[in-house]
């Protein structure tokens, strides 16, 4: 029950969050809660870049598998 309720805050949140350019991640990156939420901030494009980019670096995807990108 919680976490269903925070889950709506954070659509709340993040949408104003993208109506003003805003961003989800901080200086540590966008974690594991804020996951969910990148789409807000990133465009499909992006995000199919930062997967690429991803991808190059960490073919093996042993470098924190799942942390960003299923």
């Amino acid at each position: 029950m919680f976490f269903e309720e925070c889950a709506k805050v954070s659509d709340l949140v993040f949408e104003i969050v993208a109506k003003y350019g805003g961003s989800i991640s901080a200086e540590h990156g966008v974690g594991l809660l804020k996951k969910p939420f990148l789409h807000y901030s990133r465009s499909a494009v992006e995000i199919a870049y930062m997967k690429g980019i991803k991808k190059i670096f960490d073919p093996k995807n042993i470098m924190n598998p799942g942390k960003l990108f299923d």
